[in-house]
């Protein structure tokens, strides 16, 4: 996709499929984006709530307010080198609370507590794992916010590189939450002014905060909810403005106003960034909960961006009948399997399904699946279809008697024979 120059992640699929199947891919990639970047303002907002003791709504929505507003001015450029500040701050902030946390005299050790922290694996639920494991991996692939930075690099190569960095540094940055979290299972919750630890309060999402608000000091306290913010506003900022890029330019350029000037087009830009980020700030206000917004989003994006694009950069005779086609069955797949965590009752009973354990069977993976072979299925029959009726108009054509007005319609197989050359 870099060497091709695309701007955005539609451009492929716009090139190939057209502009109906980029408003529908638009659509889940856009919800998607919304889900994402509300789970991540609940996060921050229950950071908030609990270092800076201000109501979760105001901490939400000053957030989002912050983020909205230097994107909107900053737009690529401010999110490009706000990046690198964050990058120091969630370094800095989590790095510097390890320690402080880890030698606290309330807290045990680690090693004591492995079976609570690290848990036990069910092997009922070996089949529902594996297919949420896949749609982690893999629904994080087709995201704008990630490929708006590898197609800005200078080449292919330098895309590569920091794709295969960007991994690396994921997984390193994730220990500090980690260790923290492991931390808080062998902590002395009784002295705090919880009195008892958060999941015993179905707190759990508020681990991190609580724990850096009761065993650290309070500038430490607050460097680690800085570190927390830079991680917030880093994801929010790139969402929404991946999110605004697509359809200033494979919506309204290319779709709706296909003249547009470039002022115009800024213009548009700024609306759209301002429009989703209040989308995502209602979602986070009205659903609070963190994980299931998250898990929904992965899936929409997984089940029903991802078979597109992948036919679109690899697939070259697949076409737009077979991508709405998958699309709408993808979309029917998962949608019918309902949400537990969001409390979504499925209409599709997968098998092993049962009321307590809900749905057991790799419905993600399965509804992947379906998907492509649909998408491939359709255009297959679709071009074949094509074939067969382009082969029929050639072999009808017309034949006019000159000066009686009279027009005979003839075939190659009729009996008058066929049009002389």
């Amino acid at each position: 996709m870099r060497k091709h120059q695309y701007l955005t992640m539609l451009d492929p699929i716009q090139e190939r499929f057209g502009d109906t199947v980029v408003v529908l891919v638009y659509t889940a990639t856009l919800c998607g984006d919304v889900f994402w970047t509300a789970s991540i303002l609940v996060a921050l907002g229950t950071s908030l709530s609990v270092i800076v003791n201000i109501p979760l709504s105001i901490a939400i929505v000053s957030s989002s307010l912050a983020t909205v507003c230097y994107t909107m001015f900053g737009q690529m450029i401010s999110v490009a080198y706000t990046d690198i500040v964050q990058l120091i701050f969630i370094i800095i902030g989590l790095g510097l609370s390890l320690p402080f946390v880890l030698t606290n005299e309330y807290i045990g050790s680690i090693s004591d507590t492995t079976e609570m922290w690290i848990g036990q694996f069910d092997v009922n639920i070996t089949s529902p794992w594996i297919d949420l494991f896949i749609a982690m991996i893999f629904g994080t692939i087709p995201w704008q916010s990630y490929f708006q930075r590898v197609l800005s690099v200078r080449s292919a190569r330098q895309a590569q590189m920091l794709s295969v960095a960007g991994a690396f540094s994921a997984i390193i940055l994730a220990i500090p939450s980690v260790l923290i979290g492991a931390v808080a299972t062998t902590a002395d919750w009784t002295n705090t002014t919880l009195g008892s630890s958060p999941v015993s309060l179905n707190k759990s999402s508020m681990t991190l905060p609580y724990v850096l608000h009761e065993f650290t000091p309070n500038w430490v306290a607050v460097l680690g909810l800085g570190a927390i913010s830079a991680a917030v506003m880093s994801s929010m900022d790139s969402s929404i403005l991946g999110s605004s890029s697509m359809f200033t330019n494979n919506i309204y350029k290319k779709i709706i106003r296909k003249k547009a000037s470039d002022n115009e087009s800024i213009w548009v830009h700024t609306i759209s960034i301002f429009g989703i980020g209040t989308m995502a700030t209602l979602v986070a206000l009205f659903v609070p909960i963190v994980y299931g917004l998250f898990v929904l989003a992965a899936d929409i994006v997984f089940v029903l961006v991802l078979p597109q694009l992948f036919c679109a950069v690899f697939i070259m005779r697949t076409n737009a009948y077979g991508a709405i086609t998958g699309f709408l069955v993808g979309t029917v797949l998962r949608m019918g399997a309902g949400e537990s965590l969001l409390n979504w009752q499925p209409f599709i009973e997968y098998p092993f399904y049962s009321v307590d354990a809900g749905q057991q069977f790799p419905f993600r993976t399965f509804a992947v699946i379906i998907s492509l072979i649909i998408i491939v299925l359709v255009s297959f029959l679709a071009d074949l279809v094509k074939k067969y009726l382009c082969q029929k108009s050639q072999d009808i054509y017309t034949v006019s008697t000159p000066g009686d007005g009279i027009t005979q319609t003839h075939s190659s197989n009729h009996p008058l024979g066929p049009l002389p050359n």
